[in-house]
């Protein structure tokens, strides 16, 4: 592989921005909770402006996240928003919803697309389908193993982007599930106070051992993961592979986490890159991330060595 992958992260704010790009992230995503699912943090168009403004001046890569399910109402001022990110010439949009390429390649057809259809981004077909239509990249699925991910990359026309780090995503619905729940249960709600913020969590009666991360926005409810994914050990196959860019997923994690974990990938990246035949993994490296791991929450590879049927 000659080119070196890049090292895309989440960022909840302008400080932890800053802060991840000094510690060697190269692309972030971010955006509006109004258009974009399940972010880290809020950023309205004039933080976004800092963002950018930011990002270039140290040749660094900033994302916006247009994920959201997109309704009748929401399109009414889609346009706009996709006119102000041009504007301010973000360098890419992740998307789920044809009405973004729609939309982009109309009024916006230089900014580059990135399609994450979350759990469906399964195979290289349905991924160049979308690169025909105007997408560059497709976020493959956090359900494919290995082998998966790493046969289809010579067969993709568009760039391939892997979670390697971080919570996932294991339920979304639009209804306020835990509000409603609160309000059966007789407990006054008040506005945000369901948010990341608040720490919720889930526990199911068989597995009481393990917390199933959970909030409300105004996109609806969020359950995530238990486990946290992280591939840093065997992330030189994905390299090997051709894998364009590694996500670390920072929601509900401290920006001194997130610094550490994004250090890490940093330096198994670079030593990678320099001289692949002789790289070595440096257990140190995963050493520095079980030194702040929550420890009611394990590290896993998730389902990289999982066999999975579709």
């Amino acid at each position: 592989m000659n080119t070196k992958p890049e090292l895309l992260v989440t960022a909840s704010s302008l400080e932890e921005l800053y802060r991840l790009a000094e510690a060697g992230a190269d692309a972030f995503l971010i955006g509006e909770e109004r258009y974009g699912m399940r972010l880290s943090g809020e950023f309205k168009v004039e933080d976004i402006a800092q963002a950018v403004n930011y990002a270039h001046e140290h040749g660094k890569r900033i994302y916006v996240a247009v994920n959201n399910l997109m309704t009748n109402e929401l399109l009414e001022d889609l346009l706009e928003y996709i006119k102000q990110l041009t504007t301010l010439q973000v360098d890419g949009i992740e998307f789920g919803d044809p009405a973004i390429v729609a939309l982009a390649r109309e009024h916006a057809p230089g900014i580059a697309l990135h399609w994450n259809a979350e759990m469906t981004s399964t195979n290289a077909v349905t991924a160049n389908y979308w690169g025909r239509k105007g997408a560059t990249r497709a976020v493959l699925a956090r359900e494919l193993n290995m082998d998966e991910i790493t046969g289809m990359i010579d067969k993709l026309e568009v760039e391939a982007q892997v979670q390697v780090h971080g919570m996932t995503n294991i339920y979304h619905s639009k209804r306020r599930l835990v509000g409603s729940y609160m309000q059966h249960q007789g407990r006054p709600v008040d506005g945000n106070d369901l948010g990341l913020q608040r720490g919720l969590f889930l526990i199911e009666a068989e597995r009481r051992d393990e917390t199933f991360p959970i909030y409300e926005d105004t996109n609806g409810t969020h359950i995530m993961s238990s486990e946290d994914v992280c591939i840093l050990e065997d992330l030189h196959l994905l390299m090997e592979a051709g894998v364009q860019s590694f996500k670390i997923e920072g929601i509900l994690k401290s920006i001194t986490y997130n610094e550490t974990a994004v250090r890490m990938f940093r330096q198994a990246i670079d030593q990678y890159a320099q001289d692949p035949e002789q790289y070595e993994f440096d257990e140190s490296w995963m050493d520095e991330i079980r030194r702040i791991q929550d420890p009611e929450r394990e590290l896993s590879f998730g389902f990289f060595y999982k066999e999975q049927v579709f």
